[in-house]
């Protein structure tokens, strides 16, 4: 294409909505609203799945070492941890470690536990991590196998509930945000139709004079454009404002928790990349799939 058909088609894109006034509020603004929607949503669903891999990556393995077991049977054990491919790490936590841990997860009522500080009743510990946290439960019941491994904690029951609920979780989310996407594909062509329609004869009018289906569409294709990016502006302000509040607000009190949600930079400029980008695609495709009608021979 002539850059000087470009800039022709560019100018009646922008003439075009600014003729048809109230259609252009209208679409830009069924735009807005689903938008603001699938924005929202989206950012709740991406820190509720931070969360779940916060919580996730804090399930562990500790493997009880039998008070039987020398420095030698200890090194043998842990290779033996070690070499299953689905372990990520082994780390050695010794029983004076686990006392102290003891006392200071009971707060005051821990000061009791000091009295056995010179005689441990505790066993040794190797604390493991697999590399995908689903792999706890087959990790564990290879390491029950080994010797010495007097016995293998992981919150049985408890785990294998908390992976079905967060996997549960996620797919819903995901067929949530999907369904929302169509919904808002749906309005908004069907808005932009109504735009496309009033101008029917418009249409017709260009193509009694000979103008091709491509010339036709293309000022179309730019007002759709210019609609979906119009439209976007409104909700990545609000998210991005309305984000950075509760980031400010929330960050400080979670500090030091496992569970931490996304960081303002760079999770919000992503977030609205991808609303403009939504933006202008459904706007386009709304306009490209309203006219092609009143282009078929």
């Amino acid at each position: 294409m002539k850059a000087r058909t470009l800039r022709r088609h560019l100018k009646e894109s922008g003439k075009s909505l600014a003729r048809n006034g109230w259609m252009t509020f209208a679409s830009a603004s069924a735009v807005t609203v689903t938008l603001i929607l699938v924005g929202v949503f989206f950012v709740i669903m991406m820190n509720l799945n931070k969360v779940a891999t916060s919580i996730e990556q804090e399930v562990e393995i500790r493997v009880h070492i039998d008070v039987a077991a020398n420095e030698q049977d200890q090194k043998v054990l842990e290779k033996q941890i070690d070499e299953i491919k689905e372990v990520k790490s082994v780390r050695f936590s010794p029983k004076k470690e686990e006392l102290d841990n003891l006392i200071e997860s009971f707060g005051e009522e821990g000061e009791a536990y000091k009295l056995f500080e010179q005689d441990n009743p505790l066993n040794d510990v190797f604390v493991v991590k697999t590399k995908i946290p689903e792999d706890v439960m087959k990790v564990a019941e290879k390491i029950e196998k080994f010797e010495y491994a007097a016995k293998v904690k992981y919150g049985q029951g408890e785990v294998e509930k908390l992976f079905t609920f967060l996997n549960g979780a996620r797919n819903v989310g995901i067929v949530l945000i999907v369904g929302l996407l169509f919904t808002a594909m749906f309005l908004i062509s069907n808005t932009i139709k109504i735009t496309i329609v009033s101008r029917k004869r418009e249409i017709e009018i260009m193509r009694l004079v000979g103008a091709t289906n491509g010339f036709i569409r293309w000022p179309f294709f730019l007002e759709g454009l210019w609609l979906g990016i119009i439209g976007a502006i409104l909700p990545i302000t609000l998210i991005a404002i309305s984000y950075n509040y509760i980031h400010d607000f929330l960050a400080p009190k979670l500090e030091g928790n496992f569970m931490e949600i996304l960081s303002f930079n760079p999770f919000i400029y992503q977030v609205s990349g991808l609303l403009l980008l939504m933006g202008a695609l459904i706007g386009v495709w709304g306009s490209l799939m309203s006219v092609r009608k009143f282009l078929k021979i």
